[in-house]
């Protein structure tokens, strides 16, 4: 057996996270519309819910993102650098937005920062990819 390092740990702990929030955003968007036929506050209830456990998920992202950017200083060129950039731009939108989703009132708030919050995480997580390698 290959033998486990806190690089192990910390990559875990990063993709646990990521498939946590955006796994988490997938599969509630494709439930809302069979919550909504069990009710009109069913949808709400189903994502406080998932509030509880997506924004500990996301606080581990970004706990473990920081450890990656610290782990992976040697990385540390002109493409990937701006890589990076990019990667912590997508995910500040993908923050801002679920917490604008979550704070929406209306139907077009909530299904524009919804939108914006899904396609960011998603980016997010390609660009990470890219940086992984």
């Amino acid at each position: 057996m290959l033998a486990v390092s806190w690089d192990t740990v910390r990559l875990f702990l990063h993709v646990l996270a990521a498939t946590v929030w955006v796994g988490g955003q997938l599969t509630l968007a494709a439930l809302v519309p069979v919550l909504r036929g069990l009710g009109a506050q069913v949808p709400a209830a189903a994502a406080r819910r998932f509030n509880q456990v997506a924004w500990p998920a996301f606080a581990v992202l970004v706990a473990t993102g920081g450890w990656n950017i610290l782990a992976e200083a040697d990385k540390d060129t002109g493409s990937y650098r701006t890589t990076l950039i990019v990667k912590l731009a997508v995910v500040a939108l993908s923050g801002i937005t679920a917490f604008l989703h979550s704070r929406a009132r209306s139907s077009a708030g909530l299904a524009v920062f919804g939108a914006l919050t899904g396609v960011s995480a998603l980016a997010a997580l390609f660009v990470g990819v890219l940086l992984a390698g």
